[in-house]
This record gives structure tokens, C-alpha cells and sequence, in this order.
């Protein structure tokens, strides 16, 4: 039924967009690379939307709200404020200028050498980073979904994701290479329609199984008041210190980064590009900001029901399997016969990506390189002919190069970082270009260069060196640092060595560029939800917090696995384990609500041995000299341990049995040569007075000495031999102590 359902959906999306786009045309070079510049605002909005989401979004968003909370919407809901800078400055001078990229507006702005850097970076980093990782995180989610594994049994792994990678490619390509920016946007539409209702279902699901675990009586909306509750402070807007989007951040290179990817990124705004006027424009690009403002519902709470889950043992979730918290969210709440359905819609959205990224990428080989460098008099027909074919190339060396992705992990952090390496030094070059008439075209090729070779030691440099550097510094804030000197750079250039004559943007006349006349209105009022939904979730204590790292609600799941795996090995059953749990919350909720620091894995792990080990000495039978040397072994290594950096990882193997035995054996075996050194010491006292008292006897003289130093020797015996059997015990009690704290230590 899965698979069904997955090829019914794509067929229907295939056909409809064949029926809409049957009759464009796609021989020119506007009517390939900009649909005619006929986009209207629901198509202009949906291909935006679906452009940027993609399968590691959906996939990562949700695993950074199971680890961090709805700080994490910081990247969805600050886009609209990005949305709006588009709106209302930059797409009016994209539009005026007539340009089909990015690249030829800094062209006509610097000069054709500033433009042919910017074209070659963005190809780039499209070619070699942004396509291969779409296909190969999208090829990943499509074999999980599609359990690729029984359809194709007898294949290994390998060849499942090589498989899956050239059907999401070859699809890609079809829509991309032949039918151009038309056919993109309207099978956007048709999956973006499918997106929302495929993420609104999983969040319905979710919630719904939140009620059902809580006797079934629970509204929605008493379901989500159900999770918050559980978990309060997840439920914070503002990112503390330490988070992944502290605060802060959000004014400084969070919005920069959000800046350039929304009003400079061709992959993107090549859809704004063929809008049939501004006004359309602008509407649709608001309307997306519209849509953002929706993204957290399927994007972020997601994976904080997901954690909730987690922390009631319905979801076999850790804090360092939060990349897994929606895949497994998904299979745990959706119905078996609508998987097919949101398999297509999740492959809906990695197709938006690719097919974006592929068309620009021909787009900016052909306009630039091609006519612009190779054949400037080439007709139509050939640049659009130069675009396919390079698209089909680069298409088919990507394919073969994603499944390289899953030979290392790094190779994927890697690409994550290098993405800030383009972003900050291009954004600064328009910004500046647009707001002043006298840079020159070589401040912004040094700007270029200087912004690459800075991000590029900032990113992987040595740490040492780079820690000294910035001074410990959230990476978000020297992202903003460089893009100020890169602006700095460029004004002061600019009054050393203008240009010789002021930059004026001549209209293109490519379209009517009458803006709509409630653009400033519609964006006023994305601007308030923006600062209303911050407020309405805002815990201002959190920006206090400079001390917890994660933050405090991460250690009831840190305690929980903890005890899951104890009560397991120690086969406690579950009534009791329910007990324990309860027992193990409360002594956390209380240690955090005095006035120590709030629970760090040492506090954490301490709590959960000792309450377990009371609850299996009292089950076992085993003494209180037993348990008394046992919670010192454990409280002397949380102390040690309180020392040292915090590992949020839970203990990889249960501990409490093998400690408990290893103090047992280690008194008892202490104990037994407690009584071997006594009994020795007595058999050689005894002998010691035998021998005195035969000597006294046969000498016949000084007999009392004899006997008195006899007994002298008596006593000194027991005494010298009572010493060594009490040395041994506090040795041999020592080394156990100390052999079982390696253990801990090492765990």
C-alpha cells in the first residue's frame, strides 16, 4: 500500500504539471530560465517555499527542537524578516535592472570581473557542495521510507542508495532540463499544497497519540497543553547563551545569513526573477513570509512531541540520536497506508531543491559563461541548448558523487560549514553595491577575496588559533564582525579611490514595475506576528543562564536512559521501575530547584545509581554495610567527576550490578583474610609459649623470666600479627574502591 500510494501521488503531481506547462515555451532564454517572466504570486510563493525545504530541513530542524526547543525557529521565523527586506529593497532593484542572475546585477553594478567571480563561487558551490548533498540526504529519506530493503531484497545497502539516488537525479532532470523555471513552480505548487497537509497530518497524529496515551479524552489543543507542561522549558523563544541560536544571535549573523539566503541567493530568488511585475513580486514573496510563519508547526514541534515521547520510553530516542527523532516521530504516530503519501511529499521537496539548485546552476553557466564569456552573440536557442547540456553533466557527476557522502560523516560537516564561506562576502559586495554610488569594481574584488580567506581560516583553521582569535566568540557574531570589515573595507576604498562616475540603475523596462500598494501594510503586519510570536513563548531568565549546557530539561531523558538500561540488566519489573522513574524526577526537579547549579551529568548519574541501588539492595537482600559502601564509591566519583567537562552521552553499559558485586566480593574477600592473618597469628603465639615454657623447664632456672617473656612474646605476636590483618583489610578494601572507580571513570 506504501509504494502505491507514493507512485500515485507522483504520477498525479507529473500529469498535472504536464497539463499546465504543455504549451510554454521553453526556447528562449527568458522563457526557459525565467517562465517568461510570467510568474504570478501563489507560484512565485510555493517555489520559494519548496526551493528552500528540503529532506535535511525537515530531518534537522526537528532533531535540533528535540535537543534545543523552540529556540531552533529562529531560522523559520527570522526568514520572514528577510521576506520583507526582499519585498520592500532588493527585489525592486533586481527587477528595474532586468538581469536573469545574481552575478550579472553586480556586473552591471562593479564590472564584468566582479561578476564572473561571483558567477564562479556560486557554481561552485552549488556544483560541488549544495546538489550532491541534496541528492544523497533526499536518496537516504527515500529508502527509509519506501523500506527499499524488502523491495529490492538480496541488494546491499550500497546499491540501495546508488539506486535511490539516480531515481530522485533522473527525475530531477527531467522537470529541471526540459521543461525550465515554469515547470519548477508549478509541480512546487502542487507539492507545496502536499507538504502542508502531509505536515500538518504528522502533527495531528502526534498530538492525537499524545491523547491517547493519556486515557483518549485530550483535545488538540489539551494535548499540546499536555507536552508544554511535561516540558516547560522547551517551550522558550529565546535561545539561552549556550544554545545553538542563543539570542543574541538573532540580530547579528542569524539575520545576515537569513538576509543573504532569502534576498541574494540565486537559487532562490531566480523565482522572484520571473514574476511578470513587481507587484506580483512582492505579493508572492509575502505570501511566503506568510507560509514561514506557519513552518515551526511542522518543522520544529515536531520534534519536541518527539522528545516527549522520548522521555516517557515510547521512542527509543537519546540525546545523540536526535537526527533520528522525526524519522522515527513519523513511523510511531502515521497510519501504514498514508506512508506512500508522505514519502512523495518528502520527495516532492528534495525534487524543489534539486530542480532549484540544477536550474540556477545552468542558468548562471549560461548567462554568464556561455554568452557571456564563450559566445557573446550566441542566439537563444544555443544558450538555452548550453544550459541543458551542462545541467545534464553536471547532473549525472553529481549522481555519481553523492553516494561518496556515506563513507564518512565528516564529509557532511564539512559541506555544513563551507556553506558560510560564499554567503557573508557576497551578501556584503550587493549590499553595499545597492546603497552607494561610488565603490569601485576592485574594493569588491578584494572584499571577495578577503571575506573567503577570512570565513575559510575562521572555519578550519586550528582551533587553538582560532579560539585566541575571536576570543571564545559565538561563530553568529564573527560572522557579523567580517561582514563589518568587509563593509569598512569597501567605504573607506571608496574615499580613497572612487570611481570616476556615480552608479545610476537604469530601467530595463523587462517588466511593470508598479509596486502593489499594500506592500508596506502586508509587510508592517509580518513584521508584528514576527515580534508577537517571540514574545507570546519569551522566558527572559534563559538569557541569564550561562551555566547549563544542555539545557535543564535535557536531564530528565539523560536520567531516563540512564535508568532504562540499569532497570533492564538489573530485570527490575516494571511496576516498580514506574517507581523508581517518579523517584528519580523528583530528586532532579529538587536538586535543581535549590540554590546548587542546575543537574550536570555527574549530579545526574549519582541520583540514578543510588536510587536504583536502594531499591535492588532492599529487593536483593543486601546488607547496609553493603549499600553504605556503595553509594561512597558513587559519591566519590560524581565529586571527581563534577570536575571535569560534562559528557552528556548516558552510559553506554549498565554499571550498578557490577559494582554492587565488585563491592561485595571485595569486603568479603577482605573479611576471609581478616580471619587467615588471626588464626596464623594464634597457631604461631601458641608455639612461641610451648617453645618458652619447654625451654624454662629443661634450663631449671629463671623460669618465671622465661614464662614472662613468653607471654611478652605472646602479645607482641597477636599484636604484629592483628596489624598486618588489619593493613590488609584497608588495602584490600582500597583497591577494590579504587579499581571499581577506573571503571566508573572510564564509562
Amino acid at each position: 500500500m506504501t509504494i502505491v500510494s507514493f507512485i500515485l501521488f507522483l504520477a498525479f503531481a507529473g500529469a498535472l504539471t504536464w497539463f499546465i506547462v504543455r504549451k510554454q515555451d521553453v526556447g528562449s532564454n527568458t522563457g526557459f530560465f525565467l517562465a517568461g517572466r510570467s510568474l504570478t504570486y501563489p507560484l512565485i510563493a510555493a517555489s520559494l517555499l519548496l526551493t528552500n525545504l528540503s529532506t535535511e530541513q525537515m530531518v534537522g530542524l526537528n532533531g535540533s527542537a528535540f535537543r534545543q526547543g523552540l529556540c531552533v525557529m529562529a531560522w523559520e521565523v527570522v526568514a520572514v524578516v528577510s521576506l520583507v527586506a526582499m519585498a520592500w529593497f532588493f527585489l525592486p532593484k533586481f527587477l528595474k535592472s532586468g538581469v536573469t542572475t545574481v552575478p550579472e546585477y553586480l556586473e552591471l553594478r562593479y564590472g564584468k570581473s566582479t561578476g564572473t567571480i561571483a558567477n564562479a563561487i556560486f557554481l561552485f558551490f552549488y556544483v560541488f557542495l549544495l546538489l550532491p548533498l541534496i541528492l544523497y540526504t533526499g536518496a537516504v529519506a527515500l529508502k527509509q521510507i519506501l523500506d527499499f530493503q524488502t523491495l529490492l531484497p538480496g541488494l546491499s545497502d550500497t546499491a540501495i542508495l546508488w539506486i535511490a539516488i539516480w531515481l530522485i537525479g533522473l527525475m530531477g532532470c527531467a522537470y529541471s532540463l526540459f521543461g525550465g523555471l515554469r515547470t519548477c513552480a508549478v509541480l512546487d505548487t502542487i507539492n507545496g499544497i502536499g507538504l502542508l497537509i502531509g505536515g500538518f497530518m504528522i502533527v495531528f497524529f502526534a498530538l492525537s497519540k499524545v491523547s491517547a496515551i493519556n486515557g483518549g479524552e485530550l483535545s488538540l489543543m489539551q494535548s499540546l497543553s499536555e507536552v508544554k507542561n511535561a516540558h516547560a522549558d522547551m517551550f522558550n523563544t529565546f535561545g539561552r547563551p549556550k544554545s545553538e541560536v542563543p539570542f543574541g544571535t538573532l540580530f547579528t549573523g542569524v539575520l545576515i545569513i537569513n538576509m543573504f539566503y532569502w534576498c541574494t541567493n540565486q537559487q532562490i530568488i531566480q523565482r522572484t526573477f520571473g514574476a511578470k511585475g513587481l507587484a506580483e513580486g512582492q505579493k508572492g514573496v509575502l505570501l511566503c513570509g506568510l507560509l514561514k510563519l506557519l513552518g515551526p508547526l511542522y518543522l520544529v514541534l515536531p520534534g519536541m512531541i518527539a522528545f516527549y515521547f522520548a522521555c516517557k520510553g515510547l521512542l527509543d530516542l537519546d540525546m545523540n540520536s536526535s537526527a533520528l527523532a522525526y524519522g522515527k516521530l513519523v513511523t510511531f504516530v502515521l497510519p501504514n497506508w498514508l506512508a506512500g503519501f508522505f514519502g512523495a511529499v518528502l520527495i516532492g521537496a528534495v525534487l524543489s531543491s534539486f530542480n532549484g539548485a540544477l536550474n540556477s546552476s545552468c542558468t548562471l553557466f549560461s548567462i554568464g559563461f556561455y554568452k557571456g564569456l564563450i559566445n557573446p552573440q550566441a542566439e537563444d536557442k544555443k544558450v538555452v541548448r548550453s544550459g541543458r547540456i551542462f545541467g545534464l553533466i553536471i547532473a549525472v557527476l553529481c549522481m555519481c558523487g553523492a553516494p561518496l557522502l556515506a563513507n564518512t560523516s565528516s564529509i557532511f560537516d564539512y559541506l555544513q560549514k563551507t556553506n558560510g564561506i560564499y554567503n557573508i562576502p557576497l551578501f556584503a559586495i550587493i549590499v553595499v553595491g545597492m546603497l552607494t554610488k561610488f565603490v569601485p569594481k576592485m574594493a569588491a574584488n578584494v572584499a571577495l577575496f578577503v571575506g573567503v580567506v577570512l570565513i575559510a581560516f575562521l572555519t578550519f583553521g586550528d582551533p587553538a588559533t582560532v579560539q585566541k582569535v575571536t576570543g571564545g566568540m559565538n561563530i553568529y557574531h564573527v560572522d557579523t564582525i567580517v561582514f563589518l570589515i568587509l563593509v569598512a573595507i569597501m567605504g573607506i576604498w571608496s574615499f580613497v579611490a572612487p570611481r570616476k562616475e556615480a552608479f545610476v540603475q537604469q530601467d530595463a523596462k523587462a517588466v511593470d514595475m508598479t509596486p502593489w500598494k499594500f506592500s508596506w501594510v502586508a509587510g508592517g503586519l509580518l513584521l508584528v506576528l514576527v515580534g508577537l510570536i517571540y514574545a507570546s513563548f519569551a522566558d527572559f531568565s534563559a538569557l541569564k543562564d550561562n551555566d547549563t549546557e544542555p539545557v535543564p530539561y535535557h536531564w530528565e531523558l539523560i536520567a531516563t536512559d540512564i535508568a532504562n538500561k540499569e532497570m533492564t540488566a538489573l530485570e527490575i519489573d516494571e511496576t516498580e521501575q514506574g517507581i523508581i522513574i517518579t523517584e528519580i524526577k523528583a530528586s532532579i526537579d529538587e536538586f535543581d530547584k535549590s540554590d546548587k547549579k542546575p543537574a550536570d551529568t555527574a549530579v545526574t548519574r549519582k541520583i540514578v545509581y543510588q536510587t536504583i541501588g536502594k531499591h535492588y539492595a532492599k529487593a536483593n537482600g543486601i546488607s547496609d554495610a553493603h549499600l553504605e559502601a556503595f553509594n561512597k564509591l558513587v559519591e566519590r566519583e560524581a565529586a571527581k567527576s563534577a570536575k571535569e567537562a560534562d559528557d552528556i552521552k548516558a552510559a553506554t553499559e549498565p554499571a550498578i550490578k557490577k559494582f554492587f558485586k565488585a563491592v561485595i566480593e571485595g569486603i568479603e574477600e577482605s573479611a576471609e583474610a581478616v580471619k587467615k592473618d588471626t588464626e596464623k597469628a594464634a597457631g604461631d603465639a601458641k608455639k612461641d609459649a610451648e617453645k618458652a615454657a619447654d625451654d624454662a623447664k629443661k634450663e631449671g632456672e629463671g623460669a618465671l623470666d622465661s614464662v614472662n617473656k613468653g607471654v611478652e612474646g605472646v602479645s607482641n605476636g597477636v599484636g604484629q600479627a592483628l596489624g598486618g590483618a588489619v593493613d590488609s583489610v584497608s588495602q584490600g578494601i582500597q583497591g577494590t574502591l579504587d579499581g571499581i572507580s577506573n571503571t566508573f571513570n572510564n564509562r
